[in-house]
């Protein structure tokens, strides 16, 4: 469903150039940027990384018309890559920054959604994270592709999932734009007072779920992972009216790096006594 925008989704405005020269620069004196809490930081270190900034894609994308027959469950295609386009959009821009800032990764990307009074009809995509680097400069934790991973665990999670021997790949997401069919008037007269399921409708959104569960992990098994955690659907009502709905499944895409790459076991080991019978 994806699709590759390099042009677009390279560019930058002259006001980030400016910000990731100096983010740069900053960083080789040690001055960093961050959305990390303080607990965060600190494990972040103890896992062997260090912060290098805050980095930010961004896309106001403008959706366009969608027909359909609204009687019938349908997605609603149009919409659904209209979503796509904007996410990918702001997410490679916001891996563009870390590339720059020559970073291994990024920790606790966000991707949001918001809309401007001067804009209705458009809505702004916004992927934030933090870029970090190993402090080994070994290079081996980044993606199969080269790149930064990217990855929407806390600094708590990030930490237990390389102590466990394993290291993100990719933020993942599949996405799907579903039109639920209207009932008829003698539909709702006859469920009217009735306890019983709507099949119709039960149908319609297990097939919307389906189909952005399905995409997300096609996009994990085009990075190479070998699984994805932190797996959440989420179900959000746009502009488009009260029966076109998206569902989105994001999670974390990761594989297992070799033995020599595992977290030292800080774990406090548990104590116990035993006790006699007298």
């Amino acid at each position: 469903m994806s699709v590759n925008q390099p042009n677009q989704a390279a560019w930058q405005p002259q006001a980030a150039n400016a910000r990731l020269t100096h983010t740069a620069g900053a960083a080789e004196s040690g001055l960093f940027t961050s959305d990390l809490s303080v607990s965060e930081y600190v494990l972040l270190g103890e896992a062997g990384f260090e912060p290098l900034g805050f980095v930010i894609g961004s896309s106001i994308y403008h959706v366009g018309i969608q027909y359909g027959r609204w009687s019938q469950n349908q997605e609603l295609g149009v919409l659904t890559q209209a979503m796509y386009n904007a996410r990918e959009m702001a997410m490679a821009r916001m891996q563009a920054e870390a590339d720059l800032l020559g970073a291994d990764g990024i920790v606790g990307v966000d991707l949001r959604m918001q809309m401007y009074a001067w804009g209705q009809h458009v809505l702004e995509f916004i992927a934030t994270g933090t870029a970090v680097k190993a402090l080994d400069r070994s290079g081996v934790h980044k993606a199969p592709s080269g790149r930064a991973f990217t990855s929407d665990l806390s600094a708590q999670d990030f930490f237990r999932l390389l102590a466990a021997g394993a290291v993100p790949v990719a933020f993942v997401l599949g996405t799907c734009v579903y039109h639920i069919a209207h009932q008829s008037l003698m539909q709702s007269v006859r469920q009217s007072g009735q306890n019983q399921e709507m099949p119709y409708f039960t149908q319609g959104v297990y097939e919307a779920r389906e189909l952005a569960l399905g995409r997300m992990q096609a996009e994990a098994e085009q990075t190479g992972a070998s699984g994805i955690v932190g797996v959440t659907v989420e179900v959000k009502n746009h502009v488009w009216g009260e029966h076109a709905t998206e569902f989105l499944a994001t999670g974390t895409a990761i594989r297992r790096l070799s033995a020599e790459h595992r977290l030292p076991d800080t774990a406090p080991k548990p104590t116990f006594t035993l006790g006699l019978d007298r």
